[in-house]
């Protein structure tokens, strides 16, 4: 009897090793368009196969996946991730890979002209298109349920990072002023946003109109910012008026090029207080919010790009994977709230 026991738990244990596999698929949408965008998908599924880092280089880590695998049938929420400024889907794979365990559909656009890969100077200055490659996205998501698995069209959440954090904001209704954006960037020089008036066109008065313009998208129902950038351009009044539930995370101290104070927690200062939550995260700094580096990283780094080694640097004792598994906690327990996922989704998340 015990034995009988002991072998039914082992095969209950592999079971739900099986559906907590993540499922990861890459696709270029539009390909024959203007705007090309190199797409992301991580998704529950029950497959078995070969196991591949994806995302993993010599200097960052990557996450453990089946290369497009089938999806696990039913509905399920969605996350829609943005990279910063001169990021890639990548930066965020740590994160895409803890939400599909807990049953969530993942996917993250290349935003053209603003990623690794491209970084077109008349691209880039076309920053309102970044909202729009976020919907372009879901749009395809809603209507092509072999690409990652069926959405939950009522329970669809955004989160961004950096510049990723400004995209995930407008689409939630904030509102960006451009004259507000530049105008502000005369007191407050030193910021990190106000060296990239040029290179994003925010000072292009001739495309003000485009980058002022409301780009919300209702389908959202949450968002998350992760140290975001561009914050001191919105208007107060729009982000007063934002209706969905909001998590603020930012890196613990205040830097003189990205201060918690004056860019995420102005988010926070014109939010509404009820359904807005703003935490500093102990030892984080800025890029710790991007994927693990590897041991010899930091040097990596320096050799190529030298200065830049700080990408892989975190504070104090606290290592980049414990600052993970926080934010992990963090967001999934705002997400769960936010998006109220049914009572049985939630009984099967938490057993896996």
């Amino acid at each position: 009897m015990i034995r009988f026991c002991i072998c039914a738990l082992m095969l209950m244990m592999c079971a739900s090793l099986a559906q907590a596999a993540t499922g990861f698929r890459q696709i270029t949408l539009d390909s024959q368009g203007n705007r090309p965008l190199n797409v992301a998908f991580w998704y529950p599924t029950a497959a078995t196969g070969v196991f591949e880092e994806v995302g993993e280089n010599r200097v960052f880590y990557g996450e453990s996946m089946l290369r497009n695998a089938t999806p696990r049938p039913g509905q399920h929420p969605l996350v829609l991730l943005s990279h910063g400024y001169g990021g890639s889907w990548r930066n965020l794979n740590w994160l895409a890979h803890a939400l599909t365990v807990q049953g969530y559909i993942v996917a993250a656009p290349n935003h053209p002209g603003t990623t690794t890969e491209n970084r077109d100077p008349a691209t880039a200055r076309k920053l309102w298109l970044r909202p729009d490659d976020i919907s372009r996205v879901l749009d395809r998501l809603l209507v092509d349920e072999h690409l990652a698995g069926k959405v939950d069209p009522l329970r669809i959440a955004a989160i961004g990072h950096s510049l990723g954090g400004w995209t995930v904001m407008e689409l939630i209704g904030a509102r960006f002023s451009s004259n507000r954006f530049v105008q502000d960037c005369q007191n407050h020089a030193q910021l990190a946003d106000c060296q990239l008036i040029e290179t994003l066109g925010i000072s292009n008065t001739n495309t003000a109109s485009l980058l002022d313009a409301q780009l919300r998208n209702p389908r959202i129902k949450a968002a998350v910012s992760l140290d975001l950038g561009l914050a001191r351009g919105f208007t107060p009044e729009s982000l007063a008026r934002v209706s969905v539930p909001v998590l603020v995370l930012s890196a613990e101290q205040d830097s003189v090029e990205l201060p918690a104070s004056l860019v995420s927690g102005y988010l926070a200062q014109y939010l509404p207080p009820q359904q807005t939550s703003f935490s500093r995260i102990r030892g984080a700094t800025h890029f710790s919010f991007m994927q693990r580096c590897k041991p010899h990283g930091a040097e990596l780094i320096e050799q190529s790009s030298p200065g830049e080694g700080f990408v892989c640097r975190d504070q104090g004792s606290r290592t980049r994977a414990d600052i993970h598994q926080e934010l992990i906690a963090r967001i999934t327990r705002f997400l769960t709230a936010a998006l109220n996922p049914p009572a049985d989704e939630m009984h099967s998340a938490s057993v896996r």
